[in-house]
């Protein structure tokens, strides 16, 4: 999956040089941004300065603070419900912390528990809310927000120079299992702070600060270039956007995050397995569509022999099935015999079922299958019973205008007439 790291220049603390404007704008984002693009998540494909609107595009952003502007404090997590956990991180962690409350933003590392030790980060919050905003509003949408260094895992040390008004100013970032911060290469706290001699320590320096690095060590250090050190804090799961800076994950937001993560690196067997399971479906479809031709084939061949069989006078088969209907009343008729909707069988079947008590009828007439039988002073009463009995025999009756209507039932009578089309 490919990442898009954006790198957010050191925070300008407040000084003698600061205006009443500059306090009351609040801090501005900058115009041009250092940005490191991988196509993987791990190697550099490019690095470089733009502007916000062009910046490239990538399945994931990532929003690097500097390596100063984070610090890192470990506490018991208290057990707080998600809408009080940042009031009650505040009071536990207020003592030790010099920015007015408002200023602080707080995120919990990964794994951190409630009721266990654990770390908290802290930043200042109008800084990064106004930055996450202008990004925001130029369409860069951040999915996370890490620091250059944090604490947990093996002792990691990063040289690298900050330029001041005065001159470049080396620094060191120092990462270990109890703690992570920065401080000037020059002065007694970062002696104070080095690592027992023996002590396995991976130390890497930019090539602006390379020199006084091994002056400061002793011995050589690994070079890494700014693109890297950006991209390598892009590596795990830390996200400071938490609380009240955290990413809205609703519409279009929550379909380009599903999206993304369903085109990660993570999900491939997914994908993989889903497009297997498409080609199988598309496979077994297509087989059980030709099984089903080759059934229905069959039958027809079956129903066109046993036509031709029984009549041989038929020569063309167009419709098997209507042509051996037609063909068999055809012979039924030829042979005197009277079929379901013939005069004699509704006759019949009004006869059986012609209700105890009731007189003969005055009048009778036949036509197209229907029987018309003239009952005057007939109501429901009569026709209950009169329909009740046709029913089970497959006939109907309607009355109207003291007429009673008998002819076969709906679906013998669609049957009958589709055979004789």
């Amino acid at each position: 999956m490919s990442v898009l790291a954006i790198q957010l220049p050191p925070r300008e603390r407040a000084g003698p040089r600061a205006t009443a404007h500059d306090a009351a704008t609040g801090p501005r984002p900058p115009t041009q941004w250092n940005y490191v693009l991988s196509a993987d998540g791990r190697g550099v494909t490019r690095s470089g300065t733009a502007a916000t609107a062009l910046l490239p595009r990538a399945a994931q952003v990532v929003l690097v603070l500097g390596e100063g502007d984070v610090s890192w404090h470990r506490i018991d997590i208290p057990k707080a419900p998600p809408a009080r956990l940042r009031a009650a991180l505040l009071g536990v962690l207020e003592e030790g912390l010099l920015d007015e409350d408002e200023t602080l933003h707080f995120a919990l590392a990964p794994g951190a528990v409630a009721g266990a030790s654990g770390w908290v980060a802290v930043t200042h919050k109008p800084w990064l809310a106004a930055t996450l905003a202008a990004l925001e509003d130029a369409g860069v949408g951040v999915d996370r927000v890490v620091g250059a260094g944090m604490p947990g895992g093996s002792a990691r040390g990063h040289f690298f120079v900050v330029d001041t008004l005065a001159q470049p100013m080396p620094c060191l970032t120092l990462a270990r299992e109890d703690g992570a911060l920065c401080v000037r290469l020059a002065g007694a706290l970062a002696r104070a702070l080095q690592p027992e001699p023996g002590t396995a320590v991976r130390w890497t320096a930019t090539p602006a600060a390379a020199a006084a690095a091994e002056r400061w060590l002793g011995a050589p250090v690994a070079l890494m270039g700014e693109a890297e050190r950006t991209l390598e804090a892009t590596q795990g799961t830390l996200n400071l956007r938490q609380f009240d800076l955290a990413a809205h994950r609703r519409g279009t937001r929550a379909l380009r995050e599903a999206g993304k993560r369903f085109l990660s690196a993570e999900w491939r067997a997914v994908r993989l397995g889903l497009v297997a399971l498409v080609v199988l479906q598309l496979v077994g479809l297509n087989a059980w569509a030709w099984h089903q031709q080759r059934a229905i084939a069959a039958k027809r061949s079956a129903m066109t022999a046993l036509l031709k069989a029984a009549h041989p006078g038929v020569r063309a088969v167009l419709d098997a099935p209507v042509q051996m209907q037609r063909e068999t009343e055809r012979l039924r008729a030829a042979a005197g015999r009277p079929g379901d909707g013939d005069l004699e069988a509704v006759l019949g079947a009004a006869a059986l079922a012609w209700p105890d008590g009731q007189g003969p009828v005055q009048a009778l007439r036949f036509e197209s299958g229907q029987l018309t039988l003239a009952a005057p002073g007939w109501g429901e009463p009569q026709m209950t019973p009169l329909r009740e009995r046709l029913r089970s025999t497959g006939y109907e009756a309607d009355l109207a205008e003291g007429m009673i209507s008998v002819r076969r039932a709906a679906a013998a009578a669609g049957a009958l007439a589709k055979g004789g089309r």
